[in-house]
């Protein structure tokens, strides 16, 4: 039988192992959680891979138009049809007499063929329309940043521009891992692997995690 000390001595040493055992298996599940936490079912793409390409600085002729954008519209010869529009969440135009047009993913010169459409013949006998693009949506920034929100687009910024304008990362950001979310040219929400230099386009979210430890 051993003596009294060299028990204690094996159940300290039992005891410790068993600590470690336990601490190591919370760490794995605490870890575990965080990367369950982490999932997201948006599809993720990677930054040229079929996403909408950004227009050309100052240029609306591709643009897309979509929730929040505000636009001008000239009826010619129409002083009461002709002002500043802001569409909807939706993308929608609500327009004096013709009501509602879809304007979500149209370009500007869709837009006006879809005016003159339901204006014609019903109202105006061939009408002429201008539309153009004033205020482009806003963008987002969403998680580890110090001034989560939206903010004003500005031509060519980029991703690391973006987290800036927010106050700048966390002290728990995952600064190497950022994730934009847009529409693509297919109107599909996905989820893109982007660098700091990554452009953004108007509507995106842009996503910084938090980091596990």
């Amino acid at each position: 039988m051993g003596s009294p000390n060299l028990l204690r001595g094996e159940g300290m040493f039992s005891r410790s192992i068993l600590n470690h055992v336990v601490g190591a298996c919370g760490l794995f599940i605490s870890v575990f959680a965080l990367a369950a936490c982490d999932s997201d079912p948006t599809p993720t793409v990677k930054a040229t891979e079929n996403a909408r390409v950004a227009p050309a600085s100052g240029g609306d002729v591709d643009y897309q138009l979509g929730a929040n954008d505000r636009v001008r519209i000239i009826v010619f010869g129409q002083p009461t049809l002709t002002g500043e529009y802001t569409l909807d969440g939706n993308g929608v135009l609500a327009f004096p007499l013709i009501g509602s047009v879809d304007a979500n993913g149209q370009t500007t010169k869709q837009l006006q063929k879809a005016i003159v459409s339901k204006l014609d013949p019903n109202y105006l006998r061939d009408p002429s329309v201008s539309a153009e693009v004033i205020t482009r949506r806003p963008f987002y920034v969403i998680g580890e940043v110090q001034k989560p929100g939206n903010y004003p687009y500005v031509t060519d910024m980029t991703a690391l521009q973006a987290v800036a304008m927010a106050g700048g990362y966390t002290y728990r950001a995952r600064q190497n891992n950022l994730y934009l979310k847009r529409l693509d040219a297919n109107g599909r929400m996905v989820r893109i692997e982007a660098t700091p230099e990554t452009k953004i386009q108007p509507g995106d979210t842009v996503e910084i995690k938090e980091r596990y430890f």
